[in-house]
């Protein structure tokens, strides 16, 4: 309440370095006065002292719950009642739940309250009676208590971070996996060095070597940066500054120390290129330069095994969609009819509710719908007219054939494959092919490939036909709900339909030859 107005610091000021918030919670303005102009010069771990103020025990409990980084509070016991203080204890700690605030009991008539008995029943970490609370004393009070709440929440970020990484390792396989799990690594980085919250994981891939163009991209963010996760072209929307040590380290290739901001560098391998920017209200010391650096070593092994795993399986579905398309191509069909029918089913998987890694595995597995047309004589997969009932027997093998070749593997990808490459012609009302299964006999895989081919097939130039026109198919899918395909799949896709037209606009047939 002392503060002058003009002696405040500007809202730039205050956002650049947050101070320590502290509660005050007494029924006399006078003690709140006092507390202010006590502590006005106070700083610790350069930063300041944010006050905030209640004059009762249910006011306490408001500003507690809109602020649940307040580090310290100091609590009058007696208020509106003789216990009030007590009583907002027990509420704070027990209903509340919030055991990293720091609790200090001061009381003008101790006999109330006998400080043995406080110490003992109530989860307080100091009891002060105002007529021995000096300003030395509440000075050594209140600073005992922020490096208790700064190490205690430091540990309580630590383990949260810890528990990220833990989560996510798990699922790495994926890109958004592996942005939680740096997420995590710059949480419990920053929590281990009681930084500030600002922080970011850059990478930088080279997406054009001749002229040596580069797209950085944002893969993980704590803090004010935290909008950026994912974003390309950051050298628009961080500071100037910022953005300085960021090229600095990248054209240097080494770490960048600039007094309380750190850049790290480090390359994976060849063409890909690691940064991890952060930020403190100190000066980092030697000792937090080396932990950074130990971090990034051990983040950068896990990310590199992270990006193998990613490259390995992206050149699994690469061979799964040449395969596809070999198939295709012998079948006088376009390539691109099995990558549509692939973003189909993903698209489709879902909408329907089916996990992450589900609609992924349908997804890779997709391409290998017409496996079995590979075992199919050219004379009867190229007729140009009506195949007869032996011709027609023979060419409704390819979908057995098509499951026992793919079957043989006990790879999960290959057996989702072989599920769809088997079930993807039969029907709903058990008159499909080969084993005259019905509803949900027919794997969901098996159905969602069904409705996924039959789309494309329609909407798809072919050298016997010219596509079909979209309220064609629409038509043909209503009548075919509940006979040929799944009544929810027909009605999922009717429903997106924008959707739908939108993958079979990203990747079109290409023009036939004049």
């Amino acid at each position: 309440m002392f503060a002058p107005e003009d002696a405040q610091d500007s809202p730039a000021e205050q956002a650049a370095v947050q101070g320590w918030k502290v509660l005050v919670i007494d029924d006399e303005p006078f003690i709140h006065d006092v507390t202010l102009l006590a502590l006005s010069d106070f700083e610790f771990d350069a930063k300041p002292l944010e006050f905030l103020h209640a004059y009762s025990a249910e006011e306490a409990k408001r500003v507690m719950a809109a602020h649940p980084d307040i580090a310290l509070a100091i609590v009058d016991v007696v208020m509106e009642t003789e216990h009030a203080g007590l009583d907002l204890v027990r509420y704070i700690r027990q209903e509340m739940k919030n055991n990293l605030v720091r609790l200090v009991l001061r009381t003008g008539q101790p006999g109330q309250a006998p400080e043995r008995t406080v110490i003992h029943d109530y989860d307080i970490n100091d009891y002060k009676e105002k007529t021995e609370l000096s300003v030395q004393k509440l000075y050594s009070t209140v600073l005992t208590s922020l490096r208790s709440y700064r190490d205690l929440s430091a540990l309580d970020a630590n383990r949260h971070g810890l528990e990220q990484v833990i989560r996510a390792s798990g699922e790495v396989f994926q890109m958004q996996a592996l942005g939680g799990f740096i997420q995590g690594v710059l949480e419990q980085l920053v929590a281990l060095l009681y930084l500030e919250s600002d922080s970011m994981y850059l990478n930088c891939d080279s997406i054009a070597v001749e002229n040596n163009e580069e797209n950085i991209r944002v893969v993980a963010a704590t803090g004010r940066f935290g909008s950026l996760v994912g974003h390309d072209g950051i050298d628009e929307t961080l500071p100037p500054e910022i953005m300085t040590l960021i090229n600095e380290a990248l054209a240097n290739k080494t770490p960048v120390i600039h007094g309380n901001h750190y850049v790290g560098y480090f390359q994976p391998h060849e063409g890909r290129e690691e940064v991890i920017y952060i930020t403190s209200a100190k000066t980092l010391s030697d000792d937090d330069v080396k932990l950074i650096q130990l971090f990034l070593h051990n983040a950068s092994i896990g990310y590199e095994n992270a990006l193998l795993r990613e490259e390995i399986e992206g050149t699994q579905r690469d061979i799964v969609y040449m395969l596809g398309e070999a198939i295709e191509t012998r079948s006088r069909e376009t390539g691109q009819h099995v990558r549509r029918v692939a973003e189909y089913c993903h698209l489709i998987a879902t909408g329907l509710g089916l996990s992450v890694e589900d609609a992924e595995t349908l997804r890779i597995a997709a391409p290998l719908h017409d496996f079995g047309k590979i075992g199919i004589p050219d004379s009867i997969l190229h007729k140009p007219g009506k195949l007869d009932a032996a011709e027609w027997e023979i060419m409704q093998s390819h979908a057995a054939l098509g499951h026992e070749m793919l079957g043989r593997s006990k790879r999960e990808i290959l057996q989702a494959a072989a599920m769809l490459a088997g079930q993807h012609h039969e029907k709903w009302d058990g008159n499909g092919y080969p084993s005259g299964l019905k509803a949900e006999e027919i794997h969901l895989y098996g159905r969602i490939g069904a409705v996924a081919d039959v789309f494309d097939a329609l909407g798809s130039r072919r050298s016997y036909k010219e596509p079909w026109p979209l309220e064609k198919i629409v038509e043909l899918l209503r009548e075919q709900r509940g006979v040929q395909f799944d009544p929810a799949i027909v009605d999922w896709v009717l429903g997106n339909l924008d959707q739908m037209t939108a993958i079979r606009d990203a990747f079109p047939d290409p023009e036939p030859e004049a």
